[in-house]
């Protein structure tokens, strides 16, 4: 269970990356528009919506001595490790085109080679285990470690490579503190993705290994939309387009609202690390006991509305006076305390979901006779992804909307300026959670039709 669920702070690093700090480099620090920037990661997707259905298909097909998964997750960590140094070390002095397109060929790079270590990984999920609640826990630990190794880069970010200086007392406009903290993100991928393929190597010999009719393309693309039509599939693809893009716009304006409505400086934002992993571990303890206690679809709906309401309540609370203002000593706590219930019912909402996305595989399988885990994982796995397109196109929209202003110092962006942006992004956020509640209502089966869908496959 660990050595699986430690592949996952791979992608926890990629995501605080790009969720957290690529808008605000290619923005701030090179000195790119905001929303060209969020087109250009936006305009990656396109790749993406090819390559992960491709991936997941593949590694269903698969058909090797090391099984259906583990080869794709051993040849991804190189071009993991390279795409990600190169990302953030654009051509110094290179004209502004020249580097959209290198960072649109990076982002490309980056993301294609996560995919082919993510979408097998993650979808070795239902082969592990059949049982309804421990898929839960499955994917509590993975999430548990993704999110450490996120928080893991922030604060290495915050209290080492982007700390503040004499130079730069806003560390996080430092360039070359963003060379050190690629390298370290290089390595801590490419370690996690290795020790977790060797540490699940042993289980190959007790995976699936389904029958592989060859088949030409156009079967293929047949048998792939024969797949992807099924409706727990298309409900839980709808809500998790609009729960991890809400995710994504929080990622890409958190450090604009860290830095220029709560002017947080040096250590707070190592407590502010402290606090999220609070909430992550809250996440952890909960989720499972709640999806074995609840139905897991009306428990992500609770969790999501929940979560929204705690991560803006503040912003709301801030433009009608009833917030503590900034230098007041309540401030951190207060703040900080919301921060972890939010967190911790975002989570929660994320983990029930992956689990009820584990349980389609078998309702695909009874519907068409074939194991589909990769194509399934595939599309929630691209839909994760968009979090950091989709979240960064929106996070320059709502930059450009506010008219907030390039290399801007904290303490001397206008309060008017500063209202329009937490007003547009906190209305933005509610409404994204809003739809992704109402999405996983409509999930139409639980745990009585999970089982007796096992038992008719075991007959």
């Amino acid at each position: 269970m660990a050595s699986y669920a430690f592949g996952a702070t791979a992608y926890g690093v990629k995501d605080a990356g790009f969720g957290t700090f690529l808008l605000l480099f290619y923005n701030q620090v090179v000195g790119l528009s905001s929303a060209t920037v969020g087109l250009v990661i936006m305009l990656a997707l396109l790749i993406d919506a090819f390559v992960d259905p491709a991936v997941g298909s593949f590694s269903d097909r698969t058909q090797s001595r090391w099984g259906r998964r583990h080869p794709w997750m051993y040849a991804s960590a190189l071009p993991i490790m390279a795409g990600w140094i190169a990302l953030w070390n654009p051509p110094a002095g290179a004209a502004q085109s020249m580097t959209l397109v290198w960072l649109f060929a990076c982002a490309v790079i980056v993301r294609s080679a996560v995919s082919c270590y993510e979408v097998p990984s993650v979808a070795l999920t239902p082969e592990l285990s059949a049982d309804y609640d421990e898929r839960t826990r499955i994917m509590a630990w993975r999430y548990l470690f993704g999110w450490v190794g996120g928080l893991a880069m922030l604060s290495a970010a915050y209290l080492y490579f982007l700390r503040a200086t004499p130079s730069f007392p806003n560390g996080l406009l430092n360039r070359a503190g963003y060379g050190g903290f690629a390298v370290a993100g290089a390595l801590f991928m490419g370690v996690a993705i290795l020790v977790s393929a060797a540490g699940t190597h042993h289980e190959i010999r007790n995976l699936p290994r389904p029958r592989i009719v060859p088949q030409s393309l156009a079967e293929s693309f047949r048998e792939l939309g024969q797949t992807v039509r099924n409706r727990a599939f298309a409900v839980l693809m709808l809500a998790g387009v609009c729960a991890y893009t809400l995710q994504g716009v929080s990622y890409a304006m958190s450090n604009y609202l860290y830095s220029y409505v709560w002017r947080f400086e040096g250590p707070v934002f190592a407590y502010l690390t402290m606090a999220l992993f609070a909430g992550v571990f809250l996440a952890f303890a909960a989720a499972p006991r709640i999806g074995a206690r609840v139905s897991k679809p009306r428990a992500a709906m609770a969790a999501v509305l929940m979560g929204a309401a705690f991560n803006t309540g503040p912003y709301w609370l801030r433009l009608f006076g009833a917030f503590p203002q900034v230098g007041d000593a309540a401030l951190l706590p207060v703040l900080f305390a919301f921060f972890i219930a939010g967190t911790a019912c975002n989570v929660s909402g994320f983990i029930l979901g992956a689990s009820m996305m584990a349980d389609v595989a078998e309702d695909s399988e009874a519907k068409t006779g074939r194991r589909s885990e990769g194509v399934f994982f595939a599309g929630s796995f691209f839909v994760q992804k968009c979090t950091s397109g989709i979240g960064i196109f929106a996070a320059g929209t709502i930059l450009a909307v506010a008219g907030f202003p390039a290399r801007a110092t904290p303490g001397t962006v206008s309060v008017a300026t500063i209202d329009r942006l937490t007003v547009t992004y906190a209305g933005l956020y509610l409404l994204l959670a809003c739809a992704a509640a109402f999405f996983f209502t409509r999930f139409p089966f639980g745990r009585a039709d999970h089982e007796a869908r096992l038992a008719r496959l075991a007959g």
